[in-house]
């Protein structure tokens, strides 16, 4: 039994979703997830973990295809509707799919993989047609879910979670976050990730919720969301927030002070996916009286720490762990480091996924000889609370001997004048081993670097002083909003 399906029965009279305009109850959900497990099980009693891709925009749809494959006893594994086809063929090429369920809108797009993977092409229509099968009998310790790690370091690993493991990372969010049946939430996350698909639309159907869908970003149609008094929660990523705070600034200032009204009347407002610039925390604060929620997670293990919802929420730091989740600071000879002393995340419990898929040597790698999930995250406990110093293999520069973190550096160099954005990084050297680069957006077209690093002498120590600068527009970055530092490496 799938508790997450089995608690909706439950809710069945109950508003789930709100999609492309139209309202849908949880017992319209479950219907047309029944249709969709039924098409794809087409005369066999079990799916018996088949991988089966699909690529459906955030939508009622997508919904229903993802419970409709794990009723079938099938693994989902959503894809990225912004991804290119070689990504997506990667994908399929890796999980093995011989089936991919597509959004008209993209039929056309996938047809060349059609015909060189022979994989079999379900248009979304003919997947919700009426049908109706016996379902099969599903435990927890099945696979459930195969989701695509970003491919920082390497070729992108397949995570593999259980409906347990699934269970497990709903299921402390909300009781850590108090999520209640009359919430209601906006969606505006990529559905290829934990953040969009566990932390929003799983929480939300698992309370009893209601999870309303806006496909792509619009600054002006979150706002009004906002504004209508029908939300209770907003979840996003930094560059989000920075374009709402945009959108806010250039509003007529009776328009602004609805606006922020509207804002500070919702329950908890959380920021995730990327480290939040300080400023951007306390420029929100001023406008709407929101202190965001931050919080720490990855695709292997949903999320892992969090700030407090009725406690202390202090900027720059991702509390405490969550409850159920294990989690310990350790040297690189993996023993227990001491307060302000920088050590490795390390994780354990229900919610750590199960395995990268067929990458056996990968997994054994991920993971202590004592069970512990090794993060790559460098963290410090500072005065009660952790704070996030960056991962060790983009964010950690060792540079002279010093390591360095780029995080604590951009959150300095965020606080100048001329500053809009900036991203730090380390530059291969042979003398120093690696020399803190920074990349910089500026509110003006021309700055010199002597500026910045002058003034940063009165607020750093030396060896954290970048010793190169580059100047860009914007930053790149992937479709989470994390700014891609291997990428930002080649601009130098």
């Amino acid at each position: 039994m799938i508790n997450l399906l089995d608690r909706a029965r439950s809710f069945a009279g109950r508003k789930a979703l709100i999609s492309n305009g139209n309202s849908y109850s949880y017992e319209q959900l479950l219907t047309a997830s029944k249709n969709v497990a039924s098409n794809l099980l087409s005369g066999k009693t079990d799916l018996k973990e088949e991988r089966i891709t699909f690529l459906v925009p955030p939508s009622f749809e997508y919904t229903a295809v993802q419970w409709g494959i794990w009723s079938a006893g099938g693994i989902a594994v959503p894809l990225c509707v912004l991804h290119p086809l070689p990504s997506i063929q990667y994908v399929l090429e890796d999980t093995q799919a011989t089936r991919i369920i597509a959004h008209e809108a993209f039929l056309d797009f996938l047809r060349p993989l059609e015909k060189e993977l022979g994989i079999t092409l379900l248009s979304l229509q003919q997947i919700l047609n009426d049908n109706d099968t016996k379902m099969p009998s599903i435990t927890s310790d099945r696979r459930a879910m195969i989701l695509y790690t970003s491919g920082t370091t390497s070729k992108p690993k397949g995570v593999v979670t259980t409906h347990a493991t699934i269970e497990a990372q709903i299921t402390t969010l909300v009781k850590a976050w108090e999520w209640e049946p009359d919430d209601s939430i906006l969606n505006i996350l990529p559905m290829h990730h934990v953040h969009g698909i566990i932390n929003v639309l799983s929480c939300a159907l698992w309370s009893g919720a209601c999870c309303e869908f806006l496909p792509k970003f619009d600054a002006e149609k979150v706002w009004k969301a906002i504004a209508s008094g029908r939300l209770t929660l907003f979840m996003a990523v930094p560059t989000i927030y920075y374009k709402l705070i945009s959108y806010w600034e250039k509003a007529p200032l009776k328009d602004q002070k609805i606006l922020s009204m509207a804002a500070s009347n919702l329950r908890l407002m959380v920021s995730g996916s990327a480290a939040l610039p300080v400023p951007v925390l306390e420029k929100w604060r001023a406008i709407t009286k929101q202190t965001l929620l931050e919080r720490y997670g990855m695709t292997e293990i949903g999320m892992g720490l969090s700030n407090s919802y009725r406690g202390e929420r202090r900027p720059g730091h991702v509390g405490l762990p969550l409850p159920g989740v294990a989690m310990r600071l350790v040297n690189s000879k993996n023993k227990p480091v001491g307060e302000n002393e920088p050590g490795e995340f390390q994780i354990k419990g229900p919610s750590v996924f199960k395995e990268y898929w067929q990458k056996a040597e990968a997994t054994r790698k991920a993971f202590t000889e004592d069970g512990w999930f090794i993060t790559g995250d460098i963290a410090v406990l500072n005065n009660g609370l952790y704070k996030i110093l960056g991962r060790d293999s983009v964010d950690i520069i060792k540079s002279g001997g010093y390591k360095i973190s780029a995080l604590e550096i951009e959150d300095v160099l965020r606080t100048h004048e001329i500053v809009e954005d900036c991203a730090v990084v380390g530059l291969p050297d042979a003398e120093w081993g690696e020399l803190v680069s920074a990349c910089i957006v500026t509110k003006r077209e021309s700055v010199d670097s002597m500026v910045l690093t002058n003034w940063l002498k009165e607020q750093l120590p030396a060896y954290k002083i970048p010793r190169k600068y580059i100047f860009r527009p914007e930053l790149p970055r992937n479709v989470l909003g994390k700014v891609t530092k291997n990428e930002l490496k080649k601009l130098f």
